[in-house]
């Protein structure tokens, strides 16, 4: 691995971020609205005297342009603020739900990996068979239904029908203080509907998009070299033509890890699971500006890292970038 290389991709995402942070910061300050007026609502009353001592409080009385070069200079400092609403450091607001959301969009991320690319490879075997046209329509349809929808199905057919998976929260109360395996096998029961609902349109393009790069792969002069040279068909399948069918997944892999990261938002509102995407649509809809910063910042940085680890892997996967810087 080219040590250039990775000090190049960490400085330019430091930049992004620095990028992400003033942006973040100006549209939510610029836009309509006062929180002050919210804060003062949460305490039952709106008096002027209040609000002046909120917004004196929360440094809001200052130009935007002031409040931005603070809020810079406390992020450099590891300081996100403090949140409006919840009173509490938005730095552990976030360390109390980062686990959760980390958890839930790598398991979707996996499942819709995997699969996909099983469900893509068989198809490419017999591209006129019946599995290639499954793949066909699985896909379609996955790509076109909202994430949202596909969790509030899930929730009707699991709450009311056929009650096997739990369709709210991490964990049941009854198991707080059971063993760790116990809890382990509880988060795990609780995973599988959130898991699914986000990883289902994003398992249906993988498995095209495997489909059209195996049937690529599989007409490539080095493959019927491979065929002519006794190679197994299980060989040919996935020793030669997997690997480099694998190049654009990768690619596209670290490119919708920022699409997971906002379809968690939804999933996670939909069943209740205490992550950051939660936490998100809590501070929304009562313009906690610090909070809402703090977690678009947060996974700004796990999209930056995603997209890094996804270059290093594209690079450990084709041995032609290897060299270069």
């Amino acid at each position: 691995m080219n040590t250039s290389f990775l000090l190049r991709r960490l400085g330019y995402g430091l930049l992004l971020m620095l990028g992400v942070v003033v942006l973040n910061f100006l549209l939510i300050r610029l836009a309509p609205g006062d929180p002050a007026l919210v804060i003062a609502g949460e305490m039952g009353g709106a008096t002027q005297e209040m609000l002046d001592s909120i917004r004196e409080e929360y440094g809001l009385n200052k130009p935007v342009a002031v409040q931005l070069l603070l809020y810079i200079g406390n992020v450099l400092q590891g300081d996100l603020g403090e949140s409006f609403f919840f009173n509490q450091p938005v730095s552990s607001l976030i360390a109390q739900r980062v686990l959760p959301t980390i958890l839930l969009v790598i398991t979707a991320q996996v499942l819709s990996i995997v699969i996909g690319v099983v469900l893509g490879v068989l198809a490419a075997r017999k591209p006129n068979g019946v599995m290639s046209a499954f793949v066909s329509v699985f896909a379609t349809i996955g790509y076109a239904v909202p994430v949202f929808w596909t969790g509030i199905m899930l929730v009707i057919l699991f709450a009311s029908i056929f009650p096997i998976f739990p369709v709210e929260g991490m964990q049941s109360v009854k198991l707080r203080d059971a063993s760790g395996l116990v809890k382990a096998l509880d988060i795990l029961h609780h995973l599988v509907l959130p898991a699914f609902t986000l990883a289902v349109i994003y398992l249906a393009q993988y498995a095209r998009l495997s489909r059209a790069s195996m049937l690529e792969v599989l007409g490539s002069d080095y493959i019927r070299t491979a065929r002519a040279k006794g190679a197994s068909p299980r060989s040919v399948l996935f020793k030669h033509a997997l690997r480099n069918a694998a190049l654009p997944i990768l690619t596209v892999a670290g490119l919708q890890f920022g699409n997971l990261i906002s379809g968690a938002l939804l999933v996670e509102t939909v069943f209740n699971w205490p992550g950051m995407g939660r936490l998100a649509f809590e501070s929304i809809l009562r313009r906690d500006y610090p909070t809402i910063m703090g977690v678009l910042f947060f996974a700004s940085g796990m999209v930056v890292v995603a997209n890094i680890l996804t270059d290093m892997s594209y690079r450990l996967a084709d041995p032609r970038l290897r060299g270069k810087g």
